[in-house]
């Protein structure tokens, strides 16, 4: 249970943390956005990450196996790098349709499913 918490809890952290990141790439299309100076997106984009921390934070403590949780500490920033990534992709996917996947993102891909069976690994 704690461990579909946590992974759960990670795939929210990074969902407001992509976009607090590049969502300002996509909402500088709505007319609005587009004339908000550097200052206010960053504080907008700020306020997005707030929300990624309500989220971050509780996951890694209740997946920290320090805490009773499934995880050890590095296992869990593998965790979360693989979600942020896989988060990462969808965004990009469903946000800017001029961007596409290739064949060595794939294999980068496959890279990365090989690193968390290594690091899961006993």
């Amino acid at each position: 249970m704690k461990a579909l918490l946590t992974i759960g809890l990670l795939i929210l952290s990074n969902t407001f943390m992509t976009l607090a990141w590049y969502g300002h790439l996509k909402f500088a299309e709505w007319k609005w956005f587009s004339k908000l100076g550097l200052i206010a997106v960053i504080l907008i984009s700020w306020g997005i990450a707030l929300f990624e921390y309500c989220f971050q934070v509780p996951a890694n403590k209740i997946g920290y196996s320090g805490n009773g949780g499934p995880f050890s500490l590095v296992q869990l920033k593998v965790l979360q790098e693989v979600i942020t990534l896989v988060v990462f992709m969808v965004f990009t996917l469903i946000a800017f349709k001029n961007e596409t996947l290739k064949l060595n993102h794939g294999i980068g891909a496959v890279f990365l499913i090989l690193a968390v069976y290594f690091i899961f690994k006993k």
